[in-house]
């Protein structure tokens, strides 16, 4: 639920109603579940489904939106040509900036990649590693996959919804 809060004047009397308008339903929305949405799939000739299925859910708090994908691939489906995109469930800000998060692909190998959102965009775009040289994961750890030294980083985004 997002909307404007209203301005609380002195010595006004408030109401229950009001309480639970302006305190309690905000409180609510933030512990309410996910909101289901239908990803549209698309490039420059679009993918088509088929027997596969896409999934999607977001949670907006404020102007924060979480979005999560799901798109298993049937024995119909069929690729398209050029990079897939997929629509966001609202618009990104016009903030002059992108915004990233990370993305997985299952095939014979596992393949770990980013998920980039440009200003004001509509749909998001997934990127992998270029190469089909085999890049199966494992979990980090000094040596793997690389031996970390100073000015090295590792930046890594989840965001999630808890069992409780």
């Amino acid at each position: 639920m997002t909307f404007t809060p209203r301005t609380w004047v002195v010595g006004e009397v408030v109401s229950a109603a009001t309480m639970n308008q302006e305190i309690r339903d905000q409180i609510n929305s933030m512990l309410d579940p996910w909101t289901s949405y239908t990803p549209a799939w698309t490039a420059t000739t679009d993918p088509v489904l088929g027997n596969g299925t896409i999934l999607g859910r977001y949670m907006k708090i404020g102007r924060t939106v979480t979005a999560t994908v799901f798109l298993t691939c049937g024995s119909t489906t069929t690729y398209g040509s050029g990079a897939w995109n997929f629509s966001l469930p609202t618009a990104a800000a016009s903030a002059g900036l992108s915004y990233l998060g990370s993305a997985r692909m299952t095939s014979t190998d596992t393949w770990h990649g980013q998920v980039s959102i440009n200003s004001s965009a509509t749909t998001f775009q997934v990127t992998f590693p270029s190469s089909s040289t085999n890049t199966r994961s494992a979990n980090a750890s000094q040596g793997t996959p690389a031996t970390l030294a100073a000015t090295h980083t590792i930046r890594a985004t989840v965001t999630y919804q808890s069992a409780t």
